[in-house]
C-alpha cells in the first residue's frame, strides 16, 4: 500500500492543522522506510526518538480522506454528487476504515455512509442555519472553556476528531483560537479553580479521545487536585468509530481517577454497534464509568420508529443508557438532515408506546442563551 499524502492524513483542517496530539506529529506516521530516507537520523533524534504510535493512532492516520476512495471501497457510483474541492477543504472527509466496514456495500442510502458523505447539498443556502448554531462563541473563555450551564463547564480539549460527521454543530468552530490541551491545560485548570461553583468538567472538542492518554491523564490529575470538581464527563464518538482507542492505557487512567466518570457516547444508528464496539463499551464500563448515549435525529438516517427503538435496545444491551435525542442543531451545511418538529413529535409518541420509560431518550434542542437543554413537547 502506498504511503498516503500528508493532506490525506491531516487530522483536522478546520483552522488547526496540528489538531492531533503534537507528541505524534504527522511526519512520524508518514516516515518512509529507511531505504528511502534522505539522510540518517541526527544524534539528537537518536537520543530522543519519537514515541511509537499506538495502534489506534496508526488507524486514525490511515483513515479515508478522499471521496473517491470511499466510493471505491463501497462499490458506489464515482459520479455521486459531492461538495467541490474548495468547500470540502473547509470541512474535509474523514472516516476510519473500521466504520466504513460497517456500511452496506453498494448502498448510497446506507445510514452510516450518509453521516459522513460530503453531499453537494451542504453548499446550499438555508435560512435560519448559522455558523455558530448553539452560541458557543459568546460563552467561550480563555483556556478553551465554554461555561453555559450552572455547575458544569465544557472544555474544548482539541479540534481533532476521528470522524467528520457532516451535521457537526462545531464544523465551523475556530479551534485554533481555543484548544485547552495547549500549555499542559494550565489556563483551563486555573479557570476551573477560580470558579468554585463548577463541580463537573466536560471534555469535548473535537473529540477528547483524539488526544494521547498522557495528556488526558495529566488533565484528570489536575482536576483531582481541585476540591470543587466531583465529576469528569467525556463526550466522545471515538469508541464507536475507532473502538481500538479503548485500550489499556485509556482504561488505566480512567480507573485510577477518584472522580465520578461519565462517558457520553454519540451513536445514531444500531448498525454502528458491532462486536468490536461492544467489547470497547464493556472495557469502558469496567473502569467504573457510567455510559450514556446522545443521538441526533437525522433525516434519512434514523428518522423511523423502528430504528430508534432498535437503537435504544441495542445500546442498553451493551450497558449504555439512552440519554438525549437531539433535534438537529441548525448549523450551516446540515439543513438536508433536518427533521421537522411534527415528525419528531410523532416519532417520540411511537417509540414511547414500544419502550419502557428508562429506554426512552429525552427529545431536546440546544437553544443559544438558554440555561439548559430545552425539552421539546411531544
Amino acid at each position: 500500500m502506498p504511503v498516503p499524502a500528508p493532506f490525506e492524513v491531516a487530522v483536522n483542517l478546520r483552522n488547526n492543522p496540528r489538531a492531533m496530539d503534537d507528541r505524534y506529529p504527522l511526519n512520524t506516521l508518514l516516515a518512509p522506510p529507511p531505504s528511502q530516507s534522505a539522510a540518517p537520523a541526527t544524534t539528537q533524534q537518536q537520543q530522543h526518538p519519537q514515541p511509537t504510535p499506538a495502534r489506534w493512532q496508526r488507524s486514525l492516520a490511515a483513515a479515508v480522506t478522499r471521496p473517491a476512495e470511499l466510493l471505491e471501497l463501497l462499490g458506489l457510483d464515482a459520479g455521486l454528487p459531492a461538495l467541490d474541492g474548495s468547500a470540502l477543504r473547509d470541512f474535509p472527509l474523514r472516516v476510519p476504515h473500521s466504520f466504513v466496514a460497517r456500511m452496506r456495500f453498494g448502498d448510497p442510502r446506507d445510514p452510516l455512509f450518509l453521516q459522513v458523505w460530503p453531499a453537494s447539498a451542504e453548499a446550499l443556502d438555508a435560512p435560519g442555519f448559522a455558523l455558530d448554531a448553539v452560541g458557543d462563541l459568546a460563552k467561550l473563555k480563555p483556556g478553551g472553556l465554554i461555561h453555559k450551564y450552572q455547575g458544569r463547564a465544557l472544555v474544548v480539549a482539541t479540534g481533532a476528531c476521528a470522524v467528520h460527521c457532516r451535521y457537526c454543530f462545531r464544523r465551523h468552530f475556530p479551534y485554533s483560537d481555543a484548544i485547552a490541551a495547549r500549555g499542559a491545560w494550565r489556563e483551563t485548570l486555573d479557570q476551573l479553580a477560580a470558579d468554585t461553583s463548577v463541580e463537573e468538567a466536560i471534555l469535548s472538542g473535537g473529540d477528547p479521545l483524539a488526544l494521547s492518554d498522557d495528556k488526558l491523564a495529566a488533565f484528570a490529575v489536575g482536576l483531582e487536585a481541585l476540591p470543587n470538581i466531583r465529576r469528569l464527563r467525556l463526550h466522545t464518538r471515538v469508541p464507536v468509530v475507532l473502538p481500538e482507542r479503548v485500550d489499556d492505557a485509556l482504561c488505566a487512567w480512567l480507573t485510577r481517577s477518584r472522580l465520578q466518570k461519565v462517558v457520553v457516547l454519540h451513536i445514531n444508528h444500531p448498525q454502528e454497534i458491532d462486536a468490536e464496539v461492544g467489547a470497547a463499551l464493556a472495557r469502558l464500563r469496567a473502569t467504573g464509568a457510567t455510559l450514556l448515549n446522545q443521538a441526533v435525529l437525522l433525516k434519512g438516517v434514523n428518522d423511523s420508529a423502528d430504528t430508534l427503538v432498535a437503537l435504544s435496545e441495542k445500546t442498553f444491551a451493551h450497558g449504555v443508557l439512552p440519554y438525549y435525542l437531539h433535534v438537529l442543531d441548525r448549523v450551516q451545511g446540515a439543513a438536508h438532515f433536518d427533521v421537522d418538529g411534527t415528525t419528531a413529535s410523532q416519532l417520540m409518541r411511537d417509540i414511547s408506546a414500544r419502550l419502557p420509560g428508562y429506554l426512552l431518550p429525552r427529545l431536546v434542542r440546544e437553544i443559544a442563551g438558554a440555561p439548559a437543554k430545552t425539552l421539546l413537547p411531544w
